[in-house]
């Protein structure tokens, strides 16, 4: 059952980002190793400018085609879920990885379009 649509998932998008962005510091991440933080930090920054560049309804200057930006989100799932094997984050720095991870893989798994990888 596929129900998240390029509507739902714009209005996502920007919120997403932002706590890509703050959540590393209220959540105090880091403590086994500093790029737990700025992992997630640099990919929210990234994402708010996919989102303004992206060719939906909330995108501003929209040049990046909508599949293209499904695709850089299962990209994103897919190194957040390796992440904490690879710079061995522990605690909540591997498990906050593993969530979001999952949680975008779940988001892309169920969109109505097509994604071609």
């Amino acid at each position: 059952m596929k129900f998240v649509t390029k509507r739902i998932h714009a209005f996502l998008d920007y919120p997403v980002a932002i706590a890509l962005i703050a959540l590393p510091f209220l959540l105090n991440l880091g403590q086994s190793n500093p790029l737990a933080l700025w992992l997630s930090v640099s990919t929210g920054i990234a994402a708010l400018l996919l989102t303004i560049l992206t060719d939906h309804h909330l995108g501003i200057i929209k040049v990046i085609p909508y599949k293209g930006h499904l695709l850089v989100d299962f990209l994103v799932a897919i190194v957040f879920i390796i992440a904490p094997f690879i710079f061995s984050f522990k605690g909540i720095d591997a498990y906050y990885y593993w969530i979001n991870g999952a949680a975008v893989l779940t988001v892309v798994s169920l969109h109505k379009s097509e994604l071609a990888i």
